[in-house]
């Protein structure tokens, strides 16, 4: 029952292991924002390397393989199954309307085909959401614009999660805070509130941990009572489901009055992010060429990346 603890996501990890930890969380934020926004308006083939890139460099990133040797097939799996459904969802279909005018009185003239070198028609093969699909699978029909879709989803899926994943893993919710704030500061002469925007990121950061607690002890407890869901029935599943929600909306609540209370106990002062130091140690040479990477990236994102 401690799966949630086995699969860390979203938590950092202490441990001095790997040189993605001694990369500045500026320059990582920056990597994770590329891989956050360069998907958009892009082909198929960058989204699949972007895909590639993030197995690349979690294989190499120096990590300790527990931490995602059972993460990523999991978020693999997710993802292929996001596009498998994606894949089968009609797609590019038009909606028949009743012409507001009489037929008689459109005349449409037909066009010609083109023709070959040798004055026969040419056979066109009509690809996409208008005419046969190209694939039949079954009384399922997969089209040009179905597999778009389903190539779209599912690397964006697994982009978003474990670039976002790989991020929190190997940075502490301070340094983050840090680097938020220093972002942020030339906003502050704008009336922008970064300190308190800073402090939000941070409490969200550490109130992560907190939810994946109260839902794993909500399972141990579920697990201790052997309910059985086929016993119970559709209503009573649902009924079940539902209190579960519930109770999990209900302690998540009272841990957040919890830290609000101890937080007016000690005086309720905020600590601008600013005057926090990183307290991970950064080399030069890595962060050096994750620099240059990163230009190297976008420069290529603006050549090659467009769909």
């Amino acid at each position: 029952m401690d799966w949630l603890r086995q699969l860390p996501m979203g938590n950092y990890v202490d441990g001095n292991r790997g040189w993605i930890r001694r990369v500045d969380v500026r320059l990582k934020l920056g990597w994770t924002l590329a891989f956050l926004v360069t998907p958009i308006l892009a082909n198929g083939a960058w989204r699949l390397g972007l895909v590639g890139l993030l197995l690349l460099l979690t294989a190499f990133c120096g990590l300790p393989l527990l931490l995602w040797r059972r993460m990523i097939p999991l978020l693999l799996a997710a993802s292929c199954f996001v596009g498998a459904v994606f894949l089968v969802i009609p797609t590019g279909t038009t909606v028949h309307q009743t012409p507001q005018r009489p037929t008689e009185e459109v005349r449409l003239l037909p066009v010609e085909a083109p023709r070959s070198a040798a004055g026969e028609p040419w056979q066109l093969r009509q690809w996409g959401p208008v005419g046969q699909p190209p694939l039949q699978l079954g009384p399922l029909a997969v089209n040009r614009a179905s597999l778009d879709l389903a190539l779209r989803s599912g690397t964006l899926l697994f982009t978003l999660v474990h670039s976002a994943n790989l991020l929190l893993i190997s940075t502490p919710a301070e340094d983050l805070a840090w680097a938020f704030a220093w972002i942020l500061h030339p906003l502050q002469r704008l009336g922008i509130p970064t300190t308190e925007l800073g402090f939000m990121l941070l409490l969200a950061l550490r109130f992560l941990p907190l939810v994946q607690e109260e839902l794993q002890n909500l399972l141990r407890a579920l697990a201790t009572r052997s309910f059985q869901l086929r016993q119970l029935g559709f209503k009573g599943g649902t009924a079940l489901l539902l209190g579960l929600g519930e109770r999990l909306l209900a302690n998540l609540l009272l841990r957040s009055e919890q830290g609000a209370e101890a937080l007016m106990a000690r005086g309720g002062q905020l600590l601008p992010p600013l005057a926090l130091r990183p307290r991970t140690p950064t080399a030069s040479l890595p962060n050096g060429c994750a620099l240059v990477l990163l230009v190297l990236f976008v420069a290529l994102r603006w050549q090659v990346g467009w769909s």
